[in-house]
């Protein structure tokens, strides 16, 4: 059996990236062609004797391959563009509109960002967030009090940072 199934797929597979090629982006020919071929190898005990079957076949597998890949990406692409929708009705989710402040959270750190933002845009304790970026709890602590002043100080520059 797996020298019968050997043989199908050296014979048919250059025609089955093909027929990818022509229904599919490029890029994906290749994935679906591998997902075909493990079909073809999972279901080899029902590969047909006959070559010629054996290649309707081979295409019937190639042929649900490509619908189910196509399934996947319209339940991908509406669940994106729901995700999308709710992202721009719900309230406090993006970063502030306050320029001043983005700016002077973009000029920080990332680390001492992200730990801004995990805190106040997010809800974490500092426990969560030192859990979260898998460091020392006092690390997170003095980087939040540092990059807080920081954040002071470019906000206000009159703030005095010691």
């Amino acid at each position: 059996m797996r020298r019968r199934v050997e043989d199908a797929v050296r014979r048919e597979a250059a025609a089955l990236l093909a027929y990818f090629e022509r229904r599919a982006d490029r890029a994906d020919a290749a994935d679906l062609l591998g997902e075909t071929l493990l079909v073809v190898w999972r279901r080899a005990i029902s590969l047909p004797q006959d070559d010629e079957q054996a290649r309707m076949w081979m295409f019937g597998v190639a042929r649900r391959v490509l619908a189910t890949s196509r399934r996947g990406a319209v339940r991908r692409h509406a669940l994106a563009d729901r995700l999308r929708a709710e992202a721009l009705v719900r309230p406090g989710v993006a970063e502030p509109h306050d320029p001043s402040l983005a700016d002077a959270l973009a000029n920080l750190d990332p680390i001492d960002g992200e730990i801004i933002r995990l805190v106040h845009w997010d809800g974490f304790s500092l426990a969560d967030v030192a859990r979260h970026l898998r460091r020392p709890a006092g690390t997170i602590r003095s980087r939040y009090a540092r990059a807080r002043a920081t954040l002071r100080a470019a906000l206000d520059p009159s703030t005095d940072i010691r």
